[in-house]
């Protein structure tokens, strides 16, 4: 027998089945058949989204009490503007009081200085310091304004003529600041869709300008030929859009993170091959590489106008701040209009303009300021050949003499404080004042950490023997201890 319950709910059914089955349940749209369940679906299919469509309900606010904003802010703590410090970050660096010439002055105590990119020992030298102050007292500290509007003066079109003169080309660019040379050369000329194939050892210069740039970023092997080769070659006949993209390469003639010069030669073989464009940054090569200092184009004997877009920055060899880019004149009026560092900066102060004009006058007037650097080159490179835990990984010809663990600590993080004690223990028992190569957390380059040295022209044998000598004791005391 069935419940009573059971019989309502049979009962409820046979009434819904009988109503949607029933003639008047029934009509025809357009022809077609409408059953009444269709119709009672598509009523509450209309109802649900008219629900849908209605504002929650929101019950009405009232003021908080003053107890409550009291508690609300007690409970309430702010994200820090800057990490938290580390014991890593409590580290007190040395103080420089004096000019950073190859002897310097650190916590009141005289050092044979290493870590300046002071080439050609320009650095207070008595004519650029003339042409300085001379340069001040005619045009005054600053400019005042952009390029673009107020900002030039006669001097800044003399050192553009100056510079492209010198390297050969047709015209040049000065900027403000050297960094800012690539942050901006680089995103002129590069946009999104583009594809850039860059060496993976760059410095972060060059990193922050493809990162503004959006375009599409490939690294090869650093100074690898081989790397670069096979990627141009994928590039170009894996993509049906290649011949239609911009295409670039970008290197360092001398990498700051390794003292590797980069074999111009080939690469110019490969650009024509793959018809890609070439970006080089000189920062480290003008007055330094080649039989008269223009870089790494007269060392490789390339001719200059192979190369699409020459960087440097003027705060190495020539000692004076700013940077510059030179080229064709199309590279050149290009970036008078599209490149954010000179469009929208004050230009470079007219004093650090006659500066670089009189360092090159002065570099074309004493030919043996090359060839004492390339001596102090090669005397600290033979000297530093037989080190305990440590190995050369620069060129031979490169003033900038990298130094490596021959064995890692383990991390980045380890190798480096490995090395900050050898540079510590240098500077505190043997007046000896050399840098590791650190990096900011932004910097991607993957290339090992080491000691980085910056030879001068104006450091004497001395100097660089008594250099030597004392890494040599100090990286075997460090060493045997870890």
């Amino acid at each position: 027998m069935l419940t009573s319950f059971e019989r309502m709910v049979k009962s409820f059914s046979d009434w819904v089945t009988l109503v949607l089955g029933a003639p008047s349940s029934r009509a025809v749209i357009f022809g077609v058949p409408i059953g009444g369940h269709l119709f009672v679906e598509g009523l509450l299919l209309v109802v649900i989204l008219f629900l849908l469509s209605q504002k929650s309900y929101k019950p009405p606010k009232r003021p908080l009490t003053k107890k409550e904003i009291d508690e609300l802010c007690d409970e309430w703590v702010p994200e820090p503007l800057i990490p938290s410090v580390t014991k890593e970050m409590k580290y007190e660096p040395p103080v420089l009081e004096s000019a950073a010439g190859p002897h310097t002055v650190i916590n009141g105590k005289e050092v044979v200085n290493f870590t300046s990119a002071n080439f050609l020992g320009f650095l207070g030298h008595k004519k650029l310091q003339e042409s300085c102050t001379k340069a001040l007292e005619k045009y005054g500290v600053g400019s005042c304004g952009p390029r673009g509007f107020y900002g030039t003066i006669d001097v800044h079109l003399d050192c553009e003529a100056r510079i492209a003169k010198f390297l050969g080309t047709t015209d040049s660019i000065l900027y403000s600041y050297g960094l800012s040379t690539m942050f901006s050369t680089i995103p002129a000329f590069c946009k999104k869709g583009d594809i850039v194939v860059v060496d993976e050892g760059v410095h972060w210069g060059i990193q922050n300008g493809l990162h503004l740039s959006r375009s599409t970023i490939i690294f090869f092997k650093h100074n690898d030929m081989k790397s670069l080769q096979s990627i141009l070659e994928k590039v170009t006949h894996d993509n049906k859009r290649a011949e239609k993209l911009r295409r670039y390469i970008v290197v360092e003639a001398i990498y700051q993170n390794s003292g590797q010069i980069a074999p111009l030669d080939e690469i110019i073989k490969l650009k024509e091959k793959y018809r890609f464009r070439v970006i080089l940054d000189e920062s480290n090569s003008v007055g330094v590489l080649g039989s008269s200092g223009r870089g790494l184009t007269e060392h490789c004997r390339v001719p200059i106008e192979k190369v699409d877009i020459v960087t440097a920055a003027m705060g190495h060899a020539l000692a004076t701040e700013g940077g510059f880019c030179t080229g064709s004149a199309r590279v050149i009026d290009h970036q008078r209009l599209s490149s954010s560092g000179y469009v929208f900066s004050a230009s470079l102060p007219p004093y650090l303009a006659s500066a670089a004009i009189t360092a090159i006058d002065i570099l074309e007037e004493s030919p043996n300021l090359l060839t004492k650097l390339k001596e102090n080159v090669a005397i600290l490179h033979e000297g530093m050949k037989e080190i305990q835990g440590l190995e050369i990984t620069s060129d031979p010809r490169s003033p900038i003499v990298f130094l490596k663990l021959k064995k890692s600590a383990g991390s980045l993080k380890a190798d480096l404080q490995v090395l900050q004690d050898i540079c510590d223990h240098l500077l505190k028992d043997y007046s000896i004042f050399l840098t590791t190569s650190k990096r900011s957390t932004v910097d991607k380059c993957k290339l090992p950490a080491g000691i980085r040295m910056y030879v001068s022209a104006a450091h004497t044998e001395s100097d660089l023997r008594i250099a030597c000598e004392s890494l040599k004791k100090v990286a075997a005391l460090v060493l045997a201890c870890e």
